[in-house]
């Protein structure tokens, strides 16, 4: 069989899949929005397919507009931007990168994190997924600490070994701060001293008192 043909039969084989997905989308979208609404999200979703990026989050950022009683203008508006935010992250983390991380990393986005500290990050945690992480970067920024001391926060403790209990600790720590009236700046700077970081060398062993 010639290699044109084998590129039909992988399409064709391809297209039942193809048609499930696009049903399942249709099935969450048909009766939410107006049809010029839904028909204008299709196209920013096939866009972000043809980008090989996930489809999934365009669909609930939909879903979420239209429980909220959005405009249609602004529901398309909210999911282009999601769309660009995904592909910014996307580039900025690899093509590698998990739907989940690049949901992440699109909200740290839209909190003000810029996109070379995310690369950074992936860099400072290379073999290590980056959703704890980053989505405890954009609620940091979200709550009053200034994108780029989050960044550059989050950045050092990922070099430094922290694991994901270690970020949620962070989160939590400095929200109870905040609450108690601390300046979010202040909670974080003094609450990120306070995260264990990867442990040193094993301990060395002391020799026993001469007699």
């Amino acid at each position: 069989m010639s290699g044109r043909a084998l590129l039909v039969m992988a399409a064709l084989a391809a297209l039942p899949s193809l048609a499930r997905s696009a049903r399942a989308q249709d099935a969450r979208l048909a009766g939410r929005l107006a049809p010029a609404v839904r028909a204008a999200v299709d196209a920013q979703i096939d866009s972000a397919r043809a980008d090989r990026l996930p489809a999934d989050p365009l669909v609930l950022k939909a879903l979420e507009g239209a429980s909220k009683g959005a405009s249609g203008p602004r529901i398309v508006a909210a999911v282009r931007a999601l769309r660009h935010d995904l592909r910014v992250a996307r580039d900025a983390l690899g093509p590698s990168s998990t739907e989940a991380e690049l949901v992440a990393a699109a909200s740290a986005l839209r909190a003000g994190a810029a996109p070379e500290r995310i690369e950074r990050l992936r860099t400072a945690r290379a073999n290590t997924p980056l959703t704890v992480p980053l989505a405890v970067l954009a609620d940091l920024i979200a709550r009053g600490v200034p994108a780029d001391t989050a960044s550059s926060i989050i950045g050092d403790l990922a070099r430094r070994g922290a694991r994901d209990d270690g970020f949620f600790a962070l989160r939590a720590e400095v929200e109870r701060d905040i609450m108690a009236g601390v300046a979010p700046l202040g909670a974080v700077t003094m609450r990120a001293r306070e995260i264990p970081t990867a442990p040193a060398g094993p301990p060395t062993s002391v020799p026993p008192p001469e007699e």
